[in-house]
Parts: C-alpha cells; sequence; structure tokens
C-alpha cells in the first residue's frame, strides 16, 4: 500500500512524534537529551521551524512546531536524525538505525486544537507514570510555558502569546490549562490523527484548507461513527473552552 503523503502548509503547526527502532531507547544519560535539543535549535534556525511544544520520553519525541517553507518538517528532522544518530552510535558503540521509519506528523486546526496540543505533549511523563507533576519533568518545554524558565528551543504560538498581557499572565493562564484532565476521546483523536498522518480540526478547517491539499484529510465515516458525529461536543467544546 503507498504510504499517505503528507500535509505541509508553511505557517500551520503539526504535531509530530519519532519512535525509536522497536521501541528501543533514544535517551539514556542526560547528555543525549542535550545534545538532541542542541540540534533541535540549530535544524530550526536553519530550515525556518517554530517549536512551541516538546517532550523528550526515553523512546521517542513529541514536537509542536510551525514550519515557514514547504520543507521545513522534512529538512529539520533530517538534519536531527543524521547528527543524532552519529552521536548516539559512537557513544555507545552501536551501528545501524535507531528510528523506527518515518516520524509521524498530523496538520493541527489552531483555533480549536493548538493548547490542547500543547498539553497533550508536556502531559506525557505524568501519562506514562514518570512523575505526577508535568513541571516534574525535565526534559519537556512546560517548565518555558507554564514557569517561565528559559529555555532557548522554544517559541511562542500567537494563540499562548494571547493567553495573556505579558509572561507572567501568559504562564498563569497556560498553567491554569493543566487543572483539566484531557478527556479519553481527545487522546484518541490526537494518536490516530498523528499516526494515521489524517489533519487534526474541525470541518470547518478541513474544508477551509482542501482546495490547497491533494489526498483525504480524515477517515471515512462509517455508519456508527454519523451518530457518535453528534455527539463530539460533548468532549470538543468542553476542552475548546477550557484551552
Amino acid at each position: 500500500m503507498a504510504r499517505q503523503s503528507r500535509f505541509v502548509l508553511p505557517g500551520h503547526p503539526q504535531h509530530i512524534i519519532q519512535r525509536g527502532n522497536n521501541r528501543n531507547v533514544i535517551f539514556i544519560a542526560k547528555e543525549d537529551y542535550q545534545f538532541y535539543l542542541e540540534k533541535l535549535r540549530d535544524g530550526c534556525e536553519k530550515y525556518s521551524c517554530h517549536i512551541h511544544a516538546y517532550v523528550l520520553m526515553t523512546n521517542h519525541v513529541h514536537l509542536l512546531l510551525t514550519p515557514h517553507t514547504e520543507n521545513g518538517i522534512g529538512k529539520l528532522m533530517q538534519y536531527i536524525g543524521r547528527f543524532y544518530v552519529q552521536y548516539f552510535n559512537r557513544k555507545y558503540q552501536r551501528t545501524g538505525t535507531l528510528w523506527e521509519g518515518r516520524y509521524k506528523a498530523t496538520l493541527i486546526d489552531s483555533e480549536q486544537y493548538l493548547l490542547t496540543c500543547y498539553r497533550y505533549i508536556e502531559l506525557n511523563p505524568v501519562r506514562a507514570g514518570m512523575v505526577s507533576q508535568p513541571g516534574d519533568y525535565s526534559w519537556s518545554s512546560f517548565a518555558c510555558n507554564a514557569m517561565g524558565k528559559l529555555d532557548i528551543v522554544i517559541t511562542p504560538h500567537d494563540l499562548y502569546l494571547h493567553l495573556g498581557k505579558d509572561h507572567v499572565t501568559m504562564q498563569k493562564a497556560y498553567a491554569e490549562l493543566f487543572d483539566n484532565e484531557l478527556c479519553e476521546k481527545t487522546l484518541s483523536e490526537i494518536r490516530q490523527a498523528t499516526n494515521k498522518s489524517w489533519l487534526l480540526g474541525s470541518d470547518k478547517f478541513c474544508e477551509s484548507i482542501k482546495p490547497l491539499i491533494n489526498r483525504q484529510m480524515q477517515p471515512k465515516l462509517r455508519g456508527g461513527d454519523h451518530m457518535s458525529k453528534k455527539d463530539e461536543g460533548s468532549c470538543h467544546g468542553n476542552q475548546s473552552n477550557r484551552v
């Protein structure tokens, strides 16, 4: 089966996942995380991408970023992959691939899903049972976005900047978003859209960009899905109100 082409729209954020081969670890020591972040920063500068949120888990990475060129994400991920695999293989005396195939990506409807995706990413260590609070995990953007810690990797998205009149009120408003858990329906939708390279957005957003993309954007509805579509507001409405 031919693999799906990716959505590439400069100026629109995307959620990226890249996993270790066979779910094996890709970070072992503190220096590994630091080296990856250095290359992430360098690659973003080189290929015109802005990182809004990230988390480096032991065997995979989540990124929320906006590319500003059509090939920005692809070039960025190639750049990181090339340097990090060389570093990791040399340090741990191994050979061969480190990544599990191509990275996964989904184009995001900023108005409805962007801040939800911020939370999805930064709550990963909590869902994995590694920490009890997102601020307890060292290798994510939460400390920057919610607590004001300097992170040269991060460029705030415009929607984040509209959370408050200054950095203190932005951070406070952002941290308050984490008082509410993401419902299972939203978690499932983000996972499915990213893993299947579907669009993550409202019907209105889908229609607005349909002329720009020459491929199917969402899974086709099956018999029972027509009824479930009517119920989406019970989750989406609450989530969008909170974010």
